[in-house]
């Protein structure tokens, strides 16, 4: 069974529903594994939580 894990900022349930989509067809044709075997666990970390080159995302 296929565990992936996504870390990343907030986005839409729209945009969340199609990339466990596209994330689930690729190791479905990748793996030949079936659709129902594949778990996909979203992560959102906030900008306030997160920085890069030294600033958080927050403040960018």
């Amino acid at each position: 069974m296929p565990i992936v894990t996504v870390l990343q900022g907030p986005r839409t349930p729209e945009l969340k529903r199609e990339l466990v989509q596209k994330v689930t067809d690729a190791f479905v044709d990748s793996l030949g594994v079936p659709a129902e075997s594949v778990q996909v666990w979203i992560q959102e970390t906030p900008p306030d939580s997160w920085a890069i080159g030294g600033t958080l995302t927050a403040d960018k």
